[in-house]
């Protein structure tokens, strides 16, 4: 009943800069958390960066200073700017949402993910 859907991946540079979108679709979905994750193949799924309720964030090691997670519970979304982007951020990312849903007279609660976005970083 919740589909998260994210945009905003692609090819870029090194040193270059993306932002990645992630709304919910299929009911009104209120993000409590949310968070960013990242998959190359091979490996399992890290966390990239994650978001609270009362906007509190936290970061892989490998991204603070570069990436910010931001949210805007007006539009019901949760964003990811990426700045001096590295090769080695070559990843699949994902969206994580984690709140509540209201559908057609039914109220719910659940996790639920996005279908992934290519990130590459190459010259």
């Amino acid at each position: 009943q919740v589909q998260l859907v994210e945009s905003g991946g692609g090819l870029v540079q090194p040193g270059g800069s993306l932002r990645l979108s992630c709304a919910a679709s299929g009911s009104i979905f209120s993000f409590n958390t949310g968070g960013w994750y990242r998959q190359v193949p091979g490996k399992q799924r890290e966390l990239v960066a994650g978001i609270d309720s009362g906007g509190n964030t936290n970061y892989a090691d490998s991204v603070k200073g570069r990436f910010t997670i931001s949210r805007d519970n007006a539009k019901n979304t949760v964003y990811l700017q990426m700045n001096s982007l590295k090769p080695e951020d070559t990843a699949v990312y994902y969206c994580n949402g984690r709140g509540t849903y209201y559908n057609r007279g039914i109220f719910g609660a659940g996790d639920y993910w996005g279908q992934g976005t290519q990130v590459t970083v190459s010259s």
